[in-house]
């Protein structure tokens, strides 16, 4: 903006009629003008000043105004430029808006109609520097979240692509308050996500696909949230109706998730884990094909880390226990494919993938970073 909050316009107009009139009229209005005559002066003037606006004939000698429109808009795609033409011209103009131009004024027109529109041209170009602050102000804090995390997660490299890009404050958000309830959530979903996303890659899966699942994994137990506290920390075994609430919380975690749009197909998952291939699981009783794979997947990924970490009534099984375990339930409680894609896969790696999820949690504690600043990504 120019000096006293006047709003710069330039004027590129081949009649000095036409450019004084304009110019004398939109003065008297607040605006400051400048004026020119061809294209060659006006792109002299937009290169030396700082306009806001301008007001461009579309007939000219020489070089056509349309042909200006577009040198302007790449020197500086903020300038706001409103097309001047006849009646006949407004194809053209029509064309020219395509082409970046804010608006056009058909010849003859009214002082108070030139104004309106340079002050909807103006408006138009005061959002895109909004929207454009915006995005750069997104962009520092999403740098400045995901910094430290980068740091902590080089040994993953993998994972640290999908684990490390802050994407989003819902799914920080649902994570934070997962974590205050349970001290186990956070290193459960992170390993969950880590197993997840290599089985998926044993099955030939890649993104955009392969985020949704690990966004559906990280998410898988949202619904806990809902499910009282007395439930879902009772040392000892659940009663039926204590049972039966617990057996809502995938459907709970659905509707908190399905109004969300880009969590549209975690929630899918996330309404699914607990589904059995062969139909005996919960909350709708889908079997086979029927279940998301990415539920599929999961179901897997799960029961590794459930059998591989420590309870306070049992210790950690080994991994060939998990391997025997899935294959006895794989037709029954697991997709045989996916149970053959983990069996594709040296029990090293699965141990590797555990402690270096582990070393990162680490290494972001010792670093100060609060919960839930784990985020997925593409």
């Amino acid at each position: 903006m120019a000096a006293e909050g006047r709003a710069r316009v330039l004027v590129i107009d081949d009649e000095q009629s036409v450019r004084e009139m304009i110019s004398e009229g939109l003065t008297s209005l607040g605006w400051e003008v400048a004026t020119a005559a061809d294209a060659e002066q006006a792109r002299r003037l937009v290169a030396r000043g700082v306009f806001e606006c301008a007001i461009c004939d579309i007939a000219m000698p020489g070089e056509q105004g349309t042909e200006l429109l577009e040198w302007m808009r790449r020197y500086d795609p903020l300038l706001a430029v409103v097309m001047l033409t006849g009646l006949r011209d407004a194809p053209t103009a029509v064309a020219a808006m395509r082409a970046g131009a804010s608006d056009y004024v058909c010849k003859p027109f009214s002082l108070p109609e030139m104004d309106a529109r340079l002050r909807e041209a103006l408006d138009k170009r005061r959002l895109r520097i909004e929207n454009q602050r915006y995005r750069e102000h997104l962009e520092e804090l999403v740098e400045a979240r995901t910094r430290k995390v980068l740091e902590a997660m080089e040994e993953i490299a993998t994972l640290n692509r999908e684990l490390t890009r802050a994407y989003d404050n819902t799914l920080s958000a649902l994570m934070i308050a997962l974590e205050h309830r349970d001290n186990e959530t956070q290193g459960h979903s992170l390993r969950v996500v880590a197993y997840t996303d290599r089985l998926a890659r044993e099955m030939g899966i890649r993104d955009p696909e392969l985020t949704e699942i690990k966004r559906g994994a990280m998410l898988h137990d949202v619904g806990k949230i809902g499910v009282r506290d007395a439930v879902l920390r009772k040392p000892g075994p659940l009663d039926p109706e204590e049972i039966e609430q617990m057996h809502q919380h995938p459907r709970w975690g659905w509707e908190m998730l399905r109004g969300i749009e880009f969590l549209a197909v975690p929630a899918e998952i996330v309404l699914s884990h607990q589904e059995n291939w062969d139909g005996s699981g919960y909350p709708r009783g889908l079997q086979r094909e029927e279940i998301p794979i990415g539920a599929r997947i999961f179901a897997v990924a799960d029961t590794l880390d459930a059998m591989t970490s420590h309870r306070p009534y049992r210790n950690a099984g080994t991994m060939e226990q998990v391997r025997g375990e899935l294959l006895r339930c794989a037709g029954s409680q697991f997709d045989p494919r996916v149970v053959e894609a983990f069996l594709a896969v040296e029990p090293e790696e699965w141990w590797a993938l555990r402690a270096a999820v582990q070393r990162a949690m680490g290494a972001r504690e010792d670093a100060g970073i609060p919960p839930g600043l784990f985020s997925l990504g593409r």
